[in-house]
Order: C-alpha cells, then sequence, then structure tokens
C-alpha cells in the first residue's frame, strides 16, 4: 500500500512538535500537529512561572524563525532568559498562529495510541506498507482514527513525573498521600502561594527544579514567616549537588546553584543528605518520611522533583527498539546515558539513531532521552531537521548532524563515521 498521500502525524505542539511541522513544511511535506492542551506549549505554561536557564538565543529553531520573520515577529533579545510562560506568549503562540502552522494544529486534541493499520504488534505480514493509525480524543470525549504516512511523537514527559523514591515505584503510602504531594515545579510563591504558606514543606529531588522550588519557598517564607522548608536528596556529595557556581557555562544555571547552596548555609532550608525514602506514614503531627530506619520531621506537604519519564502505553502496539535502561532508543542511548554524560558532553544525533523497527515512527524532544535528564532543546531542533530530512528521502542531509551556536558560528558536526564528540553546552531548562 502506497502511504505517502497519508499526512505526516505530529505529537504534540510544544518547542520540538511546532519546530518538526516547520521542517516538514519546509520539505513540501504535509503535516498535522495533535497537541492535547487547548493552546500551544500547553504543558509548559504549567511551569510557566521558571525562568529557563539558557538565553532566547538558543531557544529558537532556525526554521520556526524563519516562518515568523515572513509575518514580521520582533524576535526577543537573545541575551535575555525567558520564562515558560514567556517562551509560550513571546515564541509558541505566535508560531502556532502563522499562516503556516496554523491549518495543520487540532488542540484538544490527545493521540491515545498510535499503531499499524490493521497490524497488531504481532502481525508481520504487509506491516512495513501499512499506515500508522493514529486514535484521537477530543476534549468532550469524542474519539475518532486518523491514518498516518509517518508519525513524529514529541510529546515530551511532564506528564508522567518520577515517584519520590529510588526503586521506581511509589514508595509506600505515596499514592495514598496524593492530595498532599506535588510533583515538578508547582508555583509555590504566585498561584499556589496559600496551599504553601506557613506549611511545614518538604522538597525531595536535587536538580535544578528543585532549586526554583527551594528558592521560591524562601521567598514565601519572607512573606509567611511560619513556612518551614526541608529538603532530602539522595545524593551525599553537596558539590556534586549544587554545580559549577560562577563557573557554570550558563550563568544562569550556575547563579541558580549558588543563591541555594547561600540559602542552606544560612538556615533558610534544612538539608538532609543521603535520604533514600522508604515509606510515608500519617500521624496526628503530619506527614512522616522514613528512610533506613530513621524518621525526617513531620510535614504538610511534599513537593517532589525527581525528573520524568516517557509515556510508552500509547506506543506499546507499535516496534520499539529502546534501551531497557534509559527507555531511548537503542542507538541513541549511550550518548546520553546520565551515568556517562552530563547536559554538555551529549553528541549531536538524528535519524539514524531515533529509528525504530517499524520505519517511518520516530520519537524527539524530550521523550526520546527516555528517563535520562540530559536534554539540550537545540539538540531537539536538530533531531526534527534530520528526522524530516529522512521523512523527505535526503538521507545524506539526515545522516549530517550539527549544532552550531548562533552567536559565534561555533558548530559540532557528525557524520557517519563519528568525527567528533564536542558539543555546545546549551540546556533548554
Amino acid at each position: 500500500m502506497n502511504t505517502s498521500h497519508y499526512p505526516i502525524a505530529v505529537i504534540g505542539a510544544g518547542p520540538v512538535g511546532l519546530a518538526a511541522a516547520a521542517h516538514l513544511l519546509a520539505r513540501g511535506l504535509t503535516p498535522i500537529v495533535f497537541e492535547a492542551g487547548s493552546s500551544a506549549g500547553a504543558s509548559i505554561l504549567k511551569w510557566g512561572h521558571v525562568r529557563i536557564f539558557s538565553p532566547w538565543l538558543y531557544n529558537i529553531d532556525a526554521e520556526a524563525r524563519r516562518l515568523l520573520q515572513a509575518e514580521g515577529w520582533q524576535e526577543p533579545d537573545g541575551a535575555s532568559y525567558p520564562t515558560g510562560r514567556q517562551l509560550v506568549e513571546q515564541y509558541l503562540k505566535p508560531l502556532a498562529s502563522t499562516s503556516a502552522l496554523k491549518p495543520v494544529i487540532r488542540y484538544e486534541s490527545k493521540v491515545t495510541a498510535v499503531t499499524k493499520f490493521r497490524k497488531d504488534l504481532m502481525k508481520n505480514e504487509g506491516r512495513g506498507d501499512a499506515p500508522f493509525l493514529l486514535r484521537i480524543q477530543t476534549q468532550d470525549g469524542h474519539e475518532y482514527d486518523l491514518l498516518a504516512h509517518a508519525v513524529i511523537d514529541a510529546s515530551g514527559t511532564f506528564e508522567k513525573p518520577n515517584p519520590m523514591g529510588s526503586h521506581g515505584i511509589p514508595v509506600a503510602g505515596e499514592q495514598k498521600e496524593a492530595e498532599s504531594i506535588a510533583y515538578g515545579i508547582p508555583d509555590v510563591f504566585g498561584a499556589e502561594a496559600d496551599v504553601y504558606a506557613n506549611k511545614r514543606v518538604l522538597v525531595v529531588g536535587s536538580g535544578h527544579s528543585a532549586f526554583n522550588v527551594l528558592q521560591d519557598l524562601v521567598r514565601l517564607k519572607e512573606k509567611a514567616p511560619a513556612t518551614t522548608i526541608h529538603w532530602a536528596i539522595r545524593k551525599t556529595s553537596l558539590d556534586l549537588v549544587f554545580g559549577g557556581g560562577e563557573n557554570d557555562k550558563l550563568r544562569e544555571r550556575g547563579r541558580l546553584g549558588s543563591t541555594v547552596r547561600h540559602l542552606v548555609e544560612q538556615g533558610d532550608i534544612t538539608l538532609f543528605p543521603g535520604i533514600s525514602i522508604d515509606r510515608l506514614e500519617r500521624n496526628q503531627s503530619g506527614i512522616v518520611v522514613e528512610s533506613n530506619g530513621d524518621q525526617l520531621p513531620s510535614v504538610d506537604r511534599i513537593i517532589v522533583t525527581t525528573g520524568f519519564r516517557p509515556d510508552l502505553q500509547i506506543i506499546s502496539e507499535l516496534r520499539l527498539a529502546l534501551d531497557p535502561g534509559t527507555q531511548s532508543p537503542t542507538a541513541l542511548a549511550p550518548l546520553i546515558d546520565p551515568n556517562l554524560h552530563s547536559c554538555g558532553t551529549v553528541r549531536p544525533h538524528g535519524a539514524e539513531e531515533l529509528k525504530h523497527p517499524d520505519e517511518n515512527f520516530y520519537i524527539v524532544g524530550m521523550k526520546s532521552y527516555g528517563r535520562a535528564p540530559t536534554f539540550l532543546l537545540l539538540t531537539g531542533y536538530e533531531q526534527v531537521r534530520s528526522v524530516t530530512s529522512a521523512l523527505a528521502g535526503d538521507w545524506d542531509a539526515a545522516r549530517r548532524v550539527e549544532l552550531v551556536l548562533p552567536e559565534t558560528g561555533a558548530c559540532s558536526t557528525k557524520a557517519r563515521p563519528q568525527t567528533s564528540s564536542a558539543q555546545p553546552k546549551v540546556c533548554c531548562g
């Protein structure tokens, strides 16, 4: 069956999903974008109060910029640092409203499953020639199916946070106390201040999401002095927790780590290192966290900032090549494994590393990294440039992957065979 007359489905209207649609159009292909939320960047708006630690210069895709500039868009100051909300309002919403992209985006349209048309996971015969089938659910509960020539899954991981414990599953009591637990970066100083003001709050996790929450909780404490802030981390070396400080390659990231270190040192935050949470218990004084037989002080609220993982259920009927540890594409896993790499040591990669046994299906963006936290936004843009080149049949362009620092022209390039391990240290935030 010739499926080329079907559109190419893109799941998610975030930065990488919209960039994928822009590149598909530039290649003369027909995209259709499905977004579960009511606007572009809907998931980002859930942490819209947080400032990204990479500047505007590194947050805009080249093909998306061309579409915007053609309609008179004024690009933000490249040296300034946007919040998540500013990224959406000043970049993603204008991009989604361009005459090129607006007609191809379907909002409040959640993809609940992707499979092969009349070919379940076990079926071999004719599988490669069958189009993809996407099951779409609209906000009112209506379901319909769409056939696609290819699928680019840029749905991200934000909707599937990791639990607080180190076992990979919720700790005993975590689900029971769900109403007292938040995941990610709640707006503790703004929209959700009343929930946390003058409460005993425990933050779990040692990444930059935790830093943002802790910093805002201290600001809240200045207005609501009875607010008590506890912080539990698994690590025992604080130097590994706080990062590069003033020597950090990204100034805002380093500043954030230094700020939180200072807040701990001056006593605004009580830090509990070496904590592996085993269970939660509620008694008359509040929620008690147990770790290795010891108990932390009772708290009223817990904020879990332990990262995210991909939702693989919607693609469980596809044949995928996924690494058993990172849950990223098998060829990509050794390039991004957080046991070996940090944010600045991941090499450029593209369609070759992202392909799966069911051809023309690609996972891109944060979701392509599985459980690894080392994702770079510019890398996501390069992923979709490569993937769309492959879908257009231009494998020479697809196999040549590179990242160019906009301000310097410095370039990291990889064409098969591998020629470079360097990469600009530019993170999404």
